[in-house]
């Protein structure tokens, strides 16, 4: 069962946002796996990659397209059910240069120790927490990453009763892990996440061929998630 003291102390983290004079179009949570399957190279290459994927050209224009409507960003990184830091609270993205800052706050991020198992359901949770803070955003999507399947706390497809879930979009990027799996296993974890992860208004999965290729794959799903958007708020 969900820890309540546990998700009221994670999700007071994502409540707490300045006031801001602009409208937004989107409220984004990135989620970032760092449970025990993430070695230290696997991590870096995460947190780089997301920081030159935010910096990417398209991704820039996707961005700040709407400016007069801007997105709103947040990264979290988790693992175990107790474990969700966050990495850059709430932030609004108006311009290429807030995505350049954003981009050095992840490579400078250093690692601390995490439970080694993958409380998916738990990690859901909390990032829709944090995305409940932001009522005032159009559209609210929380963008999650892994490469294995839960295996402790609540499994996601046991959460659905969550009023703050029935309020998103819950967007996956399902990461294959190179040698040690194969293209069998690693369709079964892309189906696993469109089973029991995904939910909302066009929700849908992205997939890495592995962390090498994580940089490219949320480039891909960066873009699917801003660009309607952008149009839509630059109209």
């Amino acid at each position: 069962m969900f820890s309540r003291t546990v998700s009221a102390a994670l999700i007071a983290l994502g409540l707490a946002a300045p006031g801001h004079a602009l409208p937004c179009r989107q409220a984004l949570a990135l989620a970032l796996d760092v449970s025990g399957s993430v070695d230290a190279e696997e991590y870096r290459l995460q947190l780089d990659g997301l920081a030159a994927a935010l910096t990417d050209p398209q991704v820039v224009e996707a961005f700040v397209a709407g400016a007069a409507a801007p997105v709103r960003l947040m990264v979290y990184e988790w693992s175990g059910p107790a474990h969700q830091r966050v990495i850059l609270g709430w932030t609004e993205v108006a311009d290429a240069p807030a995505l350049s800052a954003i981009a050095t706050t992840l490579r400078s991020t250093v690692r601390v120790p995490a439970a080694p198992s993958t409380a998916l359901g738990t990690a859901m949770a909390v990032g829709a927490g944090f995305l409940s803070g932001q009522p005032d955003c159009w559209t609210r999507t929380l963008d999650i990453s892994g490469d294995g399947t839960s295996n402790t706390g609540p499994r996601p497809q046991d959460i659905g009763h969550l009023a703050s879930l029935a309020e998103i979009t819950v967007n996956a990027l399902a990461i294959g892990v190179g040698e040690r799996q194969t293209l069998s296993t690693t369709g079964d974890l892309v189906e696993y996440f469109r089973q029991n992860v995904i939910r909302g208004p066009g929700a849908f999965v992205e997939h890495a061929a592995g962390f090498a290729d994580f940089e490219a794959a949320m480039v891909r799903k960066l873009l699917r998630e801003t660009r309607g958007l952008a149009i839509g708020a630059s109209e």
